[in-house]
């Protein structure tokens, strides 16, 4: 509604006596009141209060525009120390009126207007004064401050975008050519206040840059201004501050920094640039500022619109109004599956056909009326419902590049995992290649198709930015498969390499006597083993498209080196199996029984008196002992041994420059390669050297008895007299068959006992049974004694309890001797001792 005359006139008044007070205790001035005056005392301030008449041109001009009761106030007072009075919040009403004028404190060279709110319920829908005074702003002001929500960012009205257009319309009417002949700009600088969301100012910024340019391409300019761009008149600069109520000290803090763009002169971000100067001097300002205002409120072009215009507009925006209803409608419906993940295939068929129809239906009752007003309001439609598709489309493609990203990822992975982890090289790299350029083919097709859907002829609207995005999705996702290809190809090759060293290894360790041992092994199995890893890594790497990039890490070099550190780890861990403490004791072993059971031919010894087995054993003994040091640290200074001709594999590896191992860059930075060289330690040494000493012991000793068996002999005469002696025995033997076939067995068992030395062996194993039958035998013994005794400790309680009771007791025991045939000796005769029985509680007391 508009404001009556009686509240215009209280509102004049108000703000002739705030106008009076301010100028009696401050430096404020208002340069326009709310009747459209304009003050005759504004060249008195700038020369006496604000002492900026000497000036120059070494001065700037800030104002701020925006909708009432959005801190604008508050915001100059923080930027620039000045004292124009702020909302009151339990009042909630108009506190600027008109336009207000300071300059900054701190030496700032700075003049401040502070410009009335727009869209102000205390004048309603007369918005002349507001396009008005937001016209004589642009065109004084260096630097133009809008002054925002957040939340009005991408609206319409709500962040005045209609006023801006009509400004800046009719600026280009009345000063554009002025602008365009001295070179002068206006600088946008547009605050978002209370920022409290997670978009991103710079998401923001890129709307409000949509917006102006927009507004900038709807505009009627002049014929000499037709090819002029917006960058030509303004720039346009970006701001946030956060909420001064939720959050003070990040307002405080933001509102510090954003200060220091208006007072550091000196600094890359000052906004005070030579090319937005008005070139007006100091004292001539009050003039030119009278001027324009003069010029603005007498344009026509600011008037309000006609009654035909205003019928078309009311008609047009209700027509509109309606025609958007089953759009939203369908819009609504669709949108909660969109939000929630999903795609809706029909979505694109559906939403486009409303919006089709929602045009349609405002054109055929719009176009009726006034042509100027149409044309806008369908323009305003179109952008109101491409808004809304735009939105929603939006996340149907982002949805649908979260899903292709995802599917790429999974069935790549899938893929690449199923081929199994033995196939061949070749196959392995161009599997990749295919395999991932496949699955990316197929996705990015159907995320294309996804888009096309959503796409109109007459669409503002692309998605060419959510195409590159998951352009990059599927790069990091590519890459990250591609790590995890090169991952599975060296642990392949690390088993591979294991296997192909393991029966070098073993061949080479049990026989450590046999050459140059670390020679062999280090030729033999880890240069072949690592030779053709590497050669197969380099195949997997080129097929997988794996480069090292000009000013990234090299990726293959790092590849190599942990390929190299992981088969030297395999062969590590098989030398520590085979050095095993026992695995160790029984080289030992076999080392010493080579050298002292077993001559040079290889044929077992038989031991003489006349061998010297104290010389031979201890030269085996020796022979064995150096081994331990040998087996105990990896020896892998040379590929080569002495004097051996070279092989291919240490021949592969000298043309790459590995002659010893490891040289610079063999293996990953960090890694302790000396460390890995030791394979058992000094204090194991020790103990398996007393261990084996032990061992030795024993087979020495053996060695002697069997020497000593050898020596002894029986002499010639106990033989003669064995044949004198045994003549009859043997007789008889050889004339009785059984006895016959009984010696035959008994010699002939004899003889081969003694010719393997078997000895002893039978003789333990004839211990062994004699101590078996012995325990066994003792077992019984015991189980009768336990079995017999309770019934001899019974016996004497039953006697006495069939005793009768007399004072001598002897008829009794007479009786029961006669009855039972048994002698009694007399008492006192001598008699030996019964053996003590042991201790019983049911035991009868001695001489009962």
């Amino acid at each position: 509604m508009a404001a009556v005359p009686g509240n215009r006139l209280s509102r004049s008044r108000q703000s002739q006596s705030q106008s009076r007070l301010a100028s009696a205790n401050s430096t404020r001035l208002q340069v326009i009141d709310d009747e459209q005056r304009f003050s005759d005392r504004l060249a008195d301030y700038m020369g006496d209060r604000w002492r900026l008449g000497d000036a120059g041109f070494d001065y700037s001009v800030v104002a701020v525009f925006g909708s009432q009761s959005t801190g604008k106030s508050t915001l100059l007072n923080r930027l620039f120390g000045t004292k124009f009075d702020v909302m009151d919040d339990a009042q909630r009403q108009q506190t600027t009126r008109g336009i207000w004028a300071d300059r900054g404190t701190d030496g700032m060279r700075v003049v401040i207007m502070d410009v009335e709110g727009t869209d102000g319920r205390e004048r309603g829908e007369n918005q002349d004064f507001e396009r008005k005074s937001a016209l004589f702003s642009l065109a004084v002001s260096e630097v133009l401050i809008v002054n925002m929500w957040e939340h009005t960012v991408g609206l319409y009205n709500g962040a005045n975008m209609g006023l801006l257009k009509t400004v800046m319309e009719v600026n280009l009417q009345l000063f554009g050519g002025q602008s365009a002949a001295g070179g002068s700009k206006t600088l946008l600088y547009f605050v978002v206040r209370d920022h409290v969301s997670q978009t991103p100012l710079e998401n923001l910024a890129r709307t409000l840059e949509q917006d102006m340019q927009r507004i900038w391409d709807s505009l009627s300019r002049p014929a000499e201004l037709q090819d002029a761009r917006l960058a030509d008149f303004f720039d346009l600069r970006f701001a946030s501050l956060p909420h001064k109520t939720l959050q003070p000290e990040n307002f405080e803090k933001r509102a510090l920094q954003l200060r220091a763009q208006f007072t550091d002169r000196q600094s890359p971000g000052c906004v005070f640039r030579a090319e937005y100067k008005r070139r007006v001097p100091a004292d001539g300002f009050a003039h030119y500022a009278a001027a324009v205002w003069e010029k603005v409120v007498s344009n026509k072009d600011l008037d309000l619109p006609t009654q035909q215009e205003l019928l078309a507009q009311y008609r047009c925006d209700e027509i509109a109004a309606a025609a958007v209803v089953p759009f939203r409608a369908c819009v609504e419906e669709l949108r909660p599956r969109v939000e929630g993940g999903a795609i809706v295939e029909e979505l694109g068929s559906r939403v486009l056909g409303a919006r089709a129809a929602a045009l349609a239906a405002f054109d055929e009752q719009a176009v009726r009326y006034h042509g100027d007003v149409y044309a806008k309001r369908r323009a305003a439609l179109v952008q109101t419902l491409d808004g809304e598709l735009h939105s929603l489309f939006l996340s149907q493609v982002r949805n649908a590049s979260s899903r292709a990203a995802s599917s790429f990822a999974s069935d790549g992975q899938r893929a690449l995992e199923s081929r199994g982890e033995e196939s061949g090289d070749g196959g392995e790299s161009e599997g990749f290649a295919a395999v991932v350029g496949g699955i990316r083919r197929r996705v990015t097709k159907w995320f294309a198709a996804v888009c096309a859907q959503l796409t109109a002829e007459d669409g503002a609207w692309s998605f060419g930015s959510e195409a590159r995005s998951l352009e990059l999705q599927l790069d990091a996702a590519a890459e990250r498969l591609r790590a995890a290809e090169m991952e599975r190809a060296v642990k392949q090759l690390r088993r591979r390499a294991r296997r192909a060293m393991a029966d070098v290894v073993a061949e080479r360790l049990n026989n450590p006597t046999q050459g140059d041992m670390w020679a062999a092994v280090m030729r033999d199995g880890f240069a072949a083993a690592v030779t053709r890893a590497e050669d197969a890594l380099e195949r997997r790497m080129d097929g997988a498209g794996m480069s090292d990039a000009e000013g990234q890490p090299p990726q293959r070099t790092a590849l190599a080196r942990r390929l190299r550190r992981g088969v030297w780890e395999e062969l590590a861990e098989l030398l520590r199996e085979e050095v095993g403490d026992q695995m160790v004791l029984l080289k030992l072993r076999n080392a010493l029984e080579d050298g002292f059971r077993y001559d040079a031919s290889g044929l077992p010894r038989v031991w003489k008196p006349s061998d010297d087995i104290d010389a031979q054993f201890a030269a085996a003994r020796g022979t064995a002992q150096a081994l331990l040091p040998t087996l105990s640290r990896i020896d892998a200074a040379s590929l080569q041994s002495a004097g051996a001709p070279p092989s291919a594999a240490a021949a592969a590896l000298v043309r790459r420059g590995w002659a010893t191992l490891p040289p610079a860059g063999f293996f990953p930075p960090g890694f302790d390669f000396e460390a890995t060289l030791t394979l058992v330690s000094p204090a194991r040494q020790r103990e398996l050297a007393k261990r084996f000493a032990r061992e030795a012991d024993a087979l020495y000793l053996e060695a002697k008895r069997a020497m000593v068996a050898t020596q002894s002999h029986v002499p010639a005469w106990v033989l003669v007299l064995l044949v004198v002696l045994g003549w009859n025995e043997a007789m008889a033997i050889l004339f009785n068959p059984l006895y016959l076939v009984l010696a035959a067995l008994v010699g002939g068992s004899a003889f081969v006992i003694h010719s393997l030395g078997l000895w002893g062996p039978v003789a333990r194993s004839a211990n062994g049974v004699a101590a078996l039958a012995g325990d066994h035998v003792h077992a019984l013994l015991v189980e009768a004694v336990n079995r017999t005794e309770p019934a001899a400790q019974a016996a004497p309680r039953r006697r006495r309890s069939q005793r009768q009771p007399d004072a001598s007791g002897s008829s009794s025991a007479a009786g029961a001797a006669a009855a039972g045939g048994i002698e009694l000796a007399p008492l006192g005769a001598d008699a030996p001792a019964p053996p003590p029985a042991p201790a019983s509680p049911s035991a009868p007391a001695a001489g009962g």
